[in-house]
């Protein structure tokens, strides 16, 4: 049998930043900056200064409406939103506004995180994973663990206090524990909704009257439900039940593909399999957040000496880095491995089949996790992706539009139009040609917040510094 239960176990217990105060993710909170250094700095989510407009000038953009890129036009920013886009030579650049040189850019939308994480109490380490998400284009996060901390850290955002991402979030994972029973499911979604939370958070353990008492007070509540599949529910019940995503594709492989012995099928027979599960998520409307990378460390660990090449792990408390490469020498030695990498292979052709039929694809990588830095694992899984098969244009939607039309705001935000939430990334090359270019920065707008690369390196090499004197 798939040795996935261990892997749900594993998943579970070490989720940095997620669950307890003294978990290796509260860890990334407790010392993302050292006393000393918080005390003569400012904040890394300290807002930049705002410039009433901005002018992207002579920028070829990305707008994501269609597969395209419309050259040689000028982006008017006012209070925040995209005002006005059209040819550079026809469009006038007010008076007074930072203008941006846009020759040989590219400008794109922001970048959406469908299964992010965040701190669990405010202060420079919480600063410091809202920076790291912005500082990589990522404007958009969907917090999928939740705490009433995140609530205030949203309107301190929304206030202009902090600089972020903006923020939709999950409340507390309904599980196991924290669910034993119907009653308790229950009464736990009508509390979340009325706490204001935007969604509840489905993680492994909960048993299948929970969650069916769940569903039910969801839909009376009106609140959306999404993660993880518990194993006593199974996907095609939590397709059935409405769930919203199911992140990790979790169960696909286990409930759809797999043999009822749970053996590997082969051949013709495992390529119908992967076919028929494609066709099944896409018949219930079921949108899908991979999370490729990340379950490839959890089911495969990696070579330590591959991954302390990561320059982003210099972002990262050393406590934290340390603890992640421990997890990543046991997974590579489980005896279950060779299994394990024919399942990151059937993952892999069922997220390009998904795609290809149609199925929803919401971009998310679960950070911060195992070697999942906020911000930075964006490029990690669209090299993944673009490897599983996607096109760039595929990878581009997942991140953007897609993400703007499953929360039914597609006049909000993942395009470029006039309008739109001036979320915005320019790009140095074009990422339709490569989504390696996403990472070929020259700064990052965020609610109409401009913030240089130059800037952006500075307070990332602050960060650095700071965990460098720990």
């Amino acid at each position: 049998m798939l040795d996935l239960n261990s892997r749900r176990a594993r998943h579970s217990r070490h989720r940095p930043g997620i669950v307890g105060p003294l978990t290796a993710a509260a860890c990334t909170l407790a010392a993302i900056a050292a006393p000393a250094a918080c005390a003569q700095a400012p904040s890394l989510a300290a807002p930049p200064a705002a410039t009433p407009v901005v002018a992207f000038v002579d920028v070829s953009v990305v707008p994501m409406d269609r597969e395209r890129v419309v050259a040689g036009q000028t982006v008017i920013v006012r209070d925040g939103r995209i005002a006005q886009m059209g040819p550079a030579a026809s469009v006038a650049v007010p008076a007074g506004a930072l203008r941006v040189d846009g020759r040989g850019k590219y400008l794109m939308p922001g970048f959406a995180e469908m299964h992010g994480h965040l701190p669990f109490q405010a202060g420079p380490a919480a600063d410091a994973t809202l920076f790291l998400y912005v500082a990589n284009g990522v404007t958009f996060v969907r917090g999928m663990q939740g705490n009433p901390v995140q609530l205030e850290m949203r309107q301190a955002i929304q206030r202009g206090e902090l600089l972020g991402p903006t923020l939709v979030l999950a409340g507390p994972q309904l599980s196991g524990n924290s669910a034993r029973d119907a009653e308790a499911a229950a009464r736990i979604v009508a509390e979340q909704k009325a706490a204001g939370f935007d969604l509840l958070k489905i993680q492994e353990g909960l048993s299948a009257a929970a969650y069916d008492a769940a569903v039910a007070a969801a839909r009376e509540h009106r609140i959306p439900f999404a993660g993880h599949v518990p194993n006593d529910v199974g996907v095609r019940r939590a397709m059935a039940a409405g769930q919203s995503t199911v992140d990790h594709l979790d169960n696909f492989v286990e409930d759809l593909i797999l043999l009822d012995d749970q053996r590997i099928p082969e051949g013709a027979d495992l390529t119908r399999r992967i076919a028929a599960a494609a066709s099944e998520a896409k018949r219930t409307g079921v949108a899908v957040v991979p999370t490729m990378p990340l379950w490839e460390i959890l089911l495969l660990g990696g070579d330590s000496a591959q991954l302390a090449q990561r320059p982003e792990l210099r972002y990262m408390p050393p406590a934290t880095v340390a603890n992640w490469f421990n997890q990543a020498r046991t997974r590579s030695q489980a005896p279950t491995l060779e299994r394990n990498r024919q399942v990151i292979q059937i993952r892999n052709q069922l997220l390009k089949a998904m795609s290809d039929s149609g199925v929803p694809i919401l971009f998310g990588t679960d950070a911060p996790q195992v070697f999942s830095v906020p911000g930075f694992s964006i490029h990690r899984e669209m090299r993944t992706m673009a490897a599983a098969g996607m096109t760039p244009w595929q990878i581009l939607v997942s991140g953007t539009r897609a993400v703007a039309e499953h929360f039914g705001t597609p006049t909000e935000f993942g395009t470029v139009e006039a309008g739109r939430r001036a979320d915005l990334i320019l790009v140095d090359a074009n990422p339709l040609a490569d989504v390696g270019n996403v990472a070929r920065r020259s700064g990052v707008m965020v609610r109409g917040l401009w913030l240089p690369e130059s800037e952006i390196q500075s307070r990332l090499e602050r960060l650095a510094a700071s965990h460098r004197q720990q």
